[in-house]
């Protein structure tokens, strides 16, 4: 819907075969998936300053014990933030 009205606003038809990424480069907006893993890591960083009996940060030190189901890995929250600080250049302490 974003791009949608990006391309309108520049007066671009669907035949014009312009990328997503240089209309919003052209107009200054900033991907989607940018601004999640901004949030991401904004979120990261509340729940590192808070206090150790928080639910957040008993939850990120929170450790399961047994094994993982068999197949693909689900998607973690840790997962997903590490790959966020990896783009980032920020090593976790």
């Amino acid at each position: 819907m974003e791009t949608k009205m990006l391309r309108r606003t520049a007066g671009l038809r669907p035949m014009d075969r312009i990328r997503n990424e240089a209309i919003r480069q052209k107009f200054g907006v900033a991907s989607i998936a940018d601004k999640m893993r901004e949030a991401r890591l904004r979120r990261y960083g509340h729940v590192l300053r808070g206090k150790e009996d928080s639910v957040g940060k008993i939850g990120l030190k929170f450790q399961v014990v047994g094994k993982r189901p068999g197949g693909r890995p689900k998607q973690r929250w840790s997962d997903t933030l590490h790959m966020d600080l990896k783009v980032a250049g920020v090593h976790p302490n």
